[in-house]
């Protein structure tokens, strides 16, 4: 008799993962296609269509609507449809004075947990940010320099920055995107990365998190004010 309720819950959670995993998944689609500018701002979305197109039921649709809307990617329009939100300048820029405070000190506790394989890891994420910007490639861009800051983040060691940072990105990205287009500043933006990562590696995790707050007023300036030098 012991053993009848263990059992019972063991089969509650294991039905219970299934639709769960069903929502995260059509959420992440969703999501991606609203930051990578696939659904436009403004764009009206309706449960039945995107659950056509994922070939979903209703269900999973409305719960990753629902989460999206708290998060400030979809807005109520009429009584029940949502559309995708416009990018909020006000939210961009608030996100990077919370870049500007915490991401510096990412990197100067990254700089005290480099390794050499961590140093072949971030070298290899430059050259190929590089080649993305050469090749114009837009949307690779705005992954790979997420993959950059997100490699500090984990080399950090500290889980709220990785946390907290990995929403703020898939808001930076609909901000990130047009300004990255621009080849010669986009090889800017990862000259100001190699810059960060040459002094974690000479151990100067001072200069490393100067490097970084230079880099990312120079994002400030480029996403939210607009600037587009390249000089």
């Amino acid at each position: 008799m012991e053993n009848c309720p263990q059992s019972r819950y063991a089969d509650t959670m294991e039905s219970l993962a299934a639709p769960k995993r069903l929502v995260e998944q059509t959420y992440e689609v969703i999501l991606d296609a609203i930051c990578d500018g696939t659904l436009k701002p403004g764009e009206r979305l309706t449960q039945e269509d995107i659950a056509a197109r994922l070939n979903v039921s209703r269900q999973p649709v409305t719960h990753a609507l629902v989460i999206l809307r708290a998060q400030g990617f979809v807005t109520e329009v009429g009584k029940r449809g949502v559309a995708v939100a416009p990018v909020q300048p006000e939210l961009l820029k608030a996100i990077y004075e919370f870049r500007s405070a915490v991401e510096p000190l990412a990197a100067e506790l990254a700089t005290a947990n480099l390794q050499p394989q961590h140093i072949r890891h971030g070298r290899d994420l430059l050259a190929h940010g590089r080649n993305l910007a050469l090749a114009g490639d837009r949307k690779g861009v705005v992954q790979a320099d997420m993959d950059f800051h997100s490699f500090i983040y984990e080399l950090s060691g500290n889980p709220l920055i990785i946390d907290t940072m990995r929403l703020n990105w898939q808001h930076l990205r609909r901000g990130m995107g047009e300004i990255l287009s621009y080849p010669g500043l986009s090889i800017r933006v990862w000259r100001e990365h190699e810059e960060i990562l040459e002094a974690m590696i000479s151990g100067d995790a001072k200069l490393a998190a100067r490097s970084m707050h230079s880099h990312l007023l120079g994002a400030y300036k480029r996403v939210i004010l607009g600037e587009k030098l390249v000089t």
